[in-house]
């Protein structure tokens, strides 16, 4: 199930908005820029479908997500437990970062945390599968699958090179309970 909660930045154990409804969380959303929608008119194809498929799958909404934002790639990202060095990437999410794009992810499969830092207050974004968020370039933030992720998403690119990160050296994600899955 979608979420979102929001914090202000020095009082990481009291969120002053707490929601499940995605309608409310795309409104929360708006006013940074952050693009957050559900796709559920499309049925996900099988957990262990390749690539192809999964992009096959949701090339109408890809093509018009494309054609709006100028983006120009997409491809397949899976996470699970058998990812090699899980334990260093779930680090490298961690810390607070920004991108050089916009960070455009959508879930087929499992979910994950978009943690935002903006203005003074931290948005915890629980994306699950049929999420699609957008992150604009120069947003610091972390993601967290957990422990255990288990995440199949597509990402979307203007230029694949935009989304190195470049770390803020803030240590606010450690102020904050990363996911505990």
């Amino acid at each position: 199930m979608s979420s979102l909660l929001i914090f202000n930045d020095t009082k990481p154990g009291e969120p002053v908005v707490n929601t499940h409804d995605p309608v409310v969380i795309a409104a929360e959303l708006a006013p940074l820029n952050v693009r957050f929608e559900r796709w559920t008119d499309v049925a996900p194809p099988s957990r262990d479908a390749d690539s192809e498929t999964v992009l096959a799958c949701y090339t109408p909404w890809l093509d018009r997500l494309m054609g709006e934002t100028g983006a120009g790639s997409a491809d397949v990202v899976r996470i699970d437990v058998n990812t090699p060095n899980r334990d260093a990437l779930r680090e490298k999410f961690l810390s607070e970062h920004i991108h050089s794009e916009d960070e455009v992810r959508f879930f087929v499969h499992g979910s994950g945390h978009f943690v935002l830092h903006v203005d003074g207050r931290v948005y915890d974004i629980g994306c699950t599968q049929g999420d699609l968020i957008s992150v604009p370039t120069g947003t610091p933030h972390w993601f967290d699958a957990g422990e255990t992720p288990d995440v199949v998403a597509l990402r979307i690119f203007t230029h694949k090179d935009g989304w190195i990160a470049d770390y803020t050296g803030d240590d606010i994600a450690l102020r904050f309970p990363a996911v505990i899955a």
